[in-house]
């Protein structure tokens, strides 16, 4: 007879296989896997399960975060980051292919979201750089990495579905991901910086200095932006505001700075309302499906059976984290990052805890991992995101994110030998 793992599997590569919703297709697995190994009312549990998942109290800051990222992302404000940045970055070794790097970072720390900053800052960047003679390997691989940040940065919605599942405070997952966020992006333009010097025909010759006249009109533009980000993050970090709060004061600061760039009005708000319901419509159906197939799997016993198999390998802690990291990777290739965590977090928590690893430190490792889910084919999102930008393939815009990838690796290690870069931030807040 099959078991309920086995069958629960089979479903995932029949329905997903066969381009079922991800939201459909986890309900429908819990649901088929309940009503063949268990005899319950699986329409009462169902139903109670999806009205405490759309009610909890810690989601309401997920629609204001996603709004504030909107608004900025329909205004002028979007378009000021190209030339607020470039003034500063041409006269170093990779010159403007370091604005899809800094663009991005700045971005999701009013977005939360990789998809979003990866079209705001493409929209912008790639043609404005294809003028100008770089390589469009580079221009494509650098925005595609970048773009990821958006989940790492603060505010953070696969970090808001960690904390909510995980149940750990979200403001201290905020926090602790500012420092690995940083690394990252320096980390990105460190080797953009070594491979414009070691193949200096990828990026066009130095353009002319700017005057500090040029360089303050150009902070200018960029000030409002940074504004609002340093009065959200340290309105939550200095305790004045809970994350809520915090996300409402986004909001209205997006309002605000709308009005005076003059590009408020019924037409961009709409928008912005229309994309964050379809948004929180998409993550709400993941979550919903994803959670009531988890409630299923423990009603099942599969999350205890699969951690008492693993304990029973004796894996030493560094070895069941390098496990776990392989696992995400592969498991990035055809599954989105939010429909990944929820799925796998009842197993894999339990397991990373009882080896003694901080809940909080292991919700950083896992969004760097599912981040590279976001620009591995075949699902990558940013790839798709990138492929309407710019008219390449899927397989040229995955091969030039490659090493791009290979940095995200290279920050999950460090993170593994440095786990102070995740806790040191949050537990200092204290």
């Amino acid at each position: 007879m099959i078991g309920p793992l086995s069958l629960i599997v089979m479903l995932l590569i029949i329905f997903l296989g066969g381009g079922l919703w991800v939201g459909f297709s986890l309900l429908a697995i819990g649901i088929i896997s309940l009503e063949t190994f268990k005899n319950i009312k699986v329409d009462r549990f169902l139903a109670g399960d999806i009205w405490g998942t759309a009610t909890a109290i810690e989601l309401v800051t997920l629609p204001l975060f996603i709004l504030m990222g909107e608004i900025l992302y329909r205004t002028r404000l979007s378009e000021n980051l190209f030339s607020g940045l470039s003034p500063f970055v041409r006269r170093l070794p990779g010159r403007l292919l370091h604005v899809n790097i800094l663009g991005c970072t700045l971005f999701a720390a009013v977005s939360g979201s990789s998809a979003a900053t990866t079209a705001t800052v493409g929209r912008i960047t790639i043609n404005e750089m294809r003028s100008r003679g770089y390589a469009d390997k580079l221009i494509l691989g650098s925005l595609a990495g970048a773009g990821t940040i958006g989940f790492l940065i603060p505010p953070s919605i696969p970090l808001i579905i960690y904390g909510v599942l995980a149940e750990v405070s979200i403001l201290d997952l905020f926090i602790a991901g500012i420092i690995p966020g940083l690394v990252l992006a320096f980390l990105f333009m460190f080797y953009i910086g070594a491979l414009a010097i070691i193949q200096p025909a990828m990026t066009p010759a130095a353009e002319p200095s700017t005057s500090m006249l040029e360089k303050a009109h150009a902070l200018s533009k960029l000030l409002p932006t940074v504004l609002l980000i340093t009065f959200v993050v340290s309105s939550m970090y200095l305790g004045f505001a809970s994350v809520t709060e915090a996300a409402a004061i986004g909001v209205l600061g997006a309002v605000i700075l709308a009005v005076l760039e003059r590009q408020f009005n019924i037409s961009i708000m709409w928008s912005a309302l229309q994309g964050t319901i379809n948004t929180c419509a998409m993550i709400g159906l993941i979550i919903t499906g994803a959670l009531f197939l988890s409630k299923a799997m423990a009603r099942l016993r599969i999350p205890s059976d699969v951690a008492n198999f693993i304990d029973s390998l004796g894996l030493q802690p560094f070895t069941l984290i390098i496990l776990l990291m392989c696992f995400y990777i592969a498991l990035g290739c055809f599954l989105d990052g939010l429909s990944t965590i929820v799925m796998t977090l009842p197993v894999t928590l339990p397991l990373v805890v009882t080896a003694g690893f901080d809940p909080i430190w292991f919700g950083i490792f896992l969004i760097i991992t599912i981040e590279m889910a976001q620009i591995t084919p075949p699902i990558g999102f940013n790839l798709f995101v990138i492929k309407s930008l710019s008219g390449n393939s899927i397989a040229n815009i995955a091969f030039a994110a490659l090493p791009f990838c290979t940095i995200m690796v290279v920050l999950v290690l460090l993170l593994i030998f440095i786990p102070e870069l995740a806790t040191w931030l949050p537990q200092s807040a204290l």
